[in-house]
């Protein structure tokens, strides 16, 4: 792997975090206290991010942006396991960067603790199984059938899955984490965000099993 690569995903993810976080910010401040309309808004803002990161970055490093995006890589064979630490690494950090950049950019202090705490549970941690293993459905699944529109399913998926998940989809550990540094709409309290990432990578090995069947290349049969 190549320092080109490894910044893409810094970069990657620090846009992606902006999208989430700065659109988050935006959209509370705008929305009057309707909390849907201000989902609805930050839904939007991080589908159309990713549709652009993605693109743009996707031939340089792949456009994981994402810890469990990189273990599902590795896990079949499609992803050296020498650069999965490194790759995780540089999302995090991306992640806070990007969370930081949002604060600046809005005018908040840049350092922050999130207190928001309805964020965890049963359900929700139910949730973000669901959530990251239907990301992998549509990555693994467009990547089958049709390469040059994963990153309209990503951002698509993701815009959908904000609004039918309990935990309005996050689906990406270094997300998690990252957002353990804002408290504002986009946050989640830093003692929730273990069993997120534990959901999170349980969905990746439910999804190296499940979907590497269902998307198995068919045999040519010998005639």
């Amino acid at each position: 792997m190549t320092a080109r690569q490894y910044f893409a995903e810094f970069l990657g993810t620090a846009f992606l975090l902006i999208g989430v976080v700065g659109s988050g910010i935006m959209a509370q401040t705008l929305s009057d206290g309707n909390i849907a309309l201000a989902l609805l808004a930050n839904a939007i803002a991080t589908g159309c991010m990713l549709y652009a990161i993605i693109t743009t970055l996707g031939p340089v490093s792949g456009a994981h942006f994402n810890p469990a995006v990189t273990l599902a890589f590795a896990l079949r064979g499609e992803h050296p396991w020498s650069a999965v630490a490194p790759y995780i690494l540089v999302q995090v950090a991306g992640g806070i960067i990007g969370v930081w950049a949002a604060h600046y950019m809005f005018d908040l202090p840049i350092m922050q603790t999130s207190q928001t705490l309805h964020r965890t549970g049963s359900h929700q941690w139910f949730s973000e199984i669901i959530a990251t293993l239907g990301l992998l459905f549509v990555i693994f699944g467009g990547i089958r059938h049709k390469p040059d529109t994963v990153p309209a399913l990503v951002g698509l998926y993701i815009t959908g899955a904000y609004w039918y998940t309990s935990s309005t989809s996050f689906a990406n550990p270094a997300v998690t984490i990252a957002r353990g540094f804002t408290d504002t709409f986009a946050g989640i309290y830093p003692g929730h965000i273990v069993m997120f990432i534990a959901m999170q990578t349980i969905a990746v090995f439910i999804g190296h099993f499940v979907l590497n069947w269902l998307f198995k290349p068919e045999t040519q049969s010998s005639v």
